[in-house]
């Protein structure tokens, strides 16, 4: 064989290598269920950003824009939503999307047992197929919340013959309409997913697989990176930034979270709750609080990288009920109310997932509450477990993050709403469910504004919840990745990423 046709074999085959490749992303941990009715955590929406497709989704200034739907408008009472829909998109079995499948998927995301969407969508009546690419949304009462609600989970279809084929298990091998397609899942280990040819907004996407790696070490999961056996790495570790930044193979994105991380405590989700004293008395809550140095722990926990908060939402959000600041730090306050609770030595168990910030912070968290007096021991834990457990009230305070949503509604409603999906505290007040209910009838941004400020007090008495920070997203990747996206909700979008 000449050499010649040796130099054209090799040119090709190196242009096969170029055309076809590989996206590969190391996550904090292993996703729950890949079903965006059931699903809970913040990773499994990062693998539904490749995954499934949305009816709209949020910009970098956490604007609404079109992606499953072009275009909608209200009613004149603000009851009911019409939506125009994209033509030409199918799903990964090759069934076509219409008003009929957006009817399908939200009908499935209120009824289906075990569903987390079922709260997000409470106030959604019924659905109309007006046409083939229109779909009207009727509500009991107006609903300020929904547009975000439907730029997440809520709002991703799947395919109405794949999830009645499999109504049970239908998450084992998901079929969506998004860029790339399920192709296999292995525990702890591995999700892979393979280009969809038939995506309606190809021209985006420039990789043929993405896969998914969970690697709850920060350290070990950077180490991948460095070495190339991962191309790009979520949460990074807050003390690795500097040596980041210092690689000249590698670039670094940050972006402030829409959500927080919090401890949240089981005040009545089981009997549990009543056999710690953390749990059943407000006053030793209260202490715990007085206990913990906010900016210490962002500092010594985070190394500087989040914002110190004791709300749902950040200080600098419009949304932030300033009548209930920040409670500065105070031993001798703690102590007091402790010994007014007759327990000076109170003892419970902090459960916290696995990942290198959560144990961080409970590690901080422990040594504080210690000089107050409290016996905190760390029962580290699986984070899919740690939900399920959590789910059960088999806990006495958990570590707990949330990604958060571009509205408040979207921190709160789930968690504080009486028998809804996230309400791992157990806390149920009527007079909560009357708040949160107002906050979403309500259009006018200052009367909401009004309500939540009302609720924050509420809750500042009970503190189902002890919120500490506001993290930044912190992302690192090889530095011939292009088209990068930092987005407050902390997705991967894979349109437009290149390498």
């Amino acid at each position: 064989m000449s050499k010649k046709i040796l130099l054209s074999l090799a040119l090709a085959a190196t242009a096969c290598v170029a055309q076809a490749q590989t996206l590969r992303i190391g996550l904090a941990e292993d996703p729950d269920v890949l079903d965006p009715t059931l699903a809970r955590s913040f990773v499994s929406r990062i693998v539904f950003s490749s995954l499934c497709d949305k009816l709209v989704d949020i910009d970098e200034k956490l604007n609404i824009v079109p992606q499953l739907a072009t275009s909608y408008q209200w009613s004149a009472d603000n009851k009911a939503l019409t939506m125009k829909l994209r033509s030409g998109v199918t799903f990964h079995d090759g069934e076509k999307f219409d008003a009929a499948a957006v009817k399908f998927n939200i009908d499935r995301h209120k009824n289906l047992a075990g569903s987390n969407r079922r709260g997000e969508l409470a106030p959604v009546t019924t659905v109309d197929v007006i046409d083939e690419l229109t779909v009207k949304i009727n509500l009991s009462a107006p609903f300020s919340p929904l547009l975000t609600v439907l730029a997440d989970r809520a709002g991703m279809m799947v395919s109405p013959k794949a999830a009645q084929a499999a109504p049970t298990n239908f998450g084992t091998k998901p079929v969506c309409s998004g860029p790339f397609k399920f192709t296999e899942r292995v525990a702890q280990d591995r999700i892979v997913l393979e280009r969809y040819a038939g995506y309606w907004d190809k021209a985006n996407i420039h990789f043929d697989k993405v896969v998914f790696q969970p690697i709850v070490d920060a350290t070990v999961r950077l180490a991948n990176l460095r070495s190339g056996q991962l191309d790009f790495i979520e949460r990074v570790a807050p003390s690795d930034i500097a040596s980041i930044k210092a690689d000249k193979k590698l670039a670094f994105s940050r972006i402030t979270e829409l959500g927080y991380q919090g401890i949240t405590i089981n005040t009545g989700k089981s009997d549990q709750a009543q056999k710690n004293p953390l749990g059943r008395d407000p006053r030793v809550r209260e202490a715990f609080e007085l206990s913990l140095d906010r900016a210490g722990i962002v500092q010594v926990a985070m190394d500087g990288e989040a914002t110190p908060g004791n709300q749902w939402v950040p200080p600098a959000n419009s949304f932030y009920a300033r009548n209930v600041p920040i409670p500065k730090r105070d031993i001798a306050r703690a102590k007091q109310l402790l010994k007014e609770a007759g327990v000076p030595n109170p003892s419970f168990t902090l459960m916290t997932p696995t990942t290198s910030d959560a144990q961080r912070v409970a590690q901080v968290v422990q040594a504080m509450a210690k000089e107050a007096g409290f016996d905190v021991k760390i029962q580290s834990t699986e984070f899919a477990t740690s939900l399920n457990l959590a789910d059960k009230g088999q806990y006495d305070a958990y570590v707990l993050a949330w990604s958060g949503r571009a509205d408040p509604d979207g921190n709160l409603f789930s968690f504080y709403g009486c028998k809804q999906p996230l309400n791992y505290s157990g806390e149920c007040r009527p007079q909560w469910d009357e708040l949160l209910n107002r906050s979403r009838n309500t259009l006018d941004t200052a009367g909401r504004i009004k309500v939540f400020a009302t609720l924050a007090a509420e809750a500042e008495k009970v503190k189902p919840v002890i919120y500490l920070f506001h993290r930044n997203w912190l992302w690192a990747y090889n530095k011939k990745i292009t088209g990068m996206r930092t987005v407050p909700d902390g997705l991967v979008r894979p349109q437009g990423l290149k390498m």
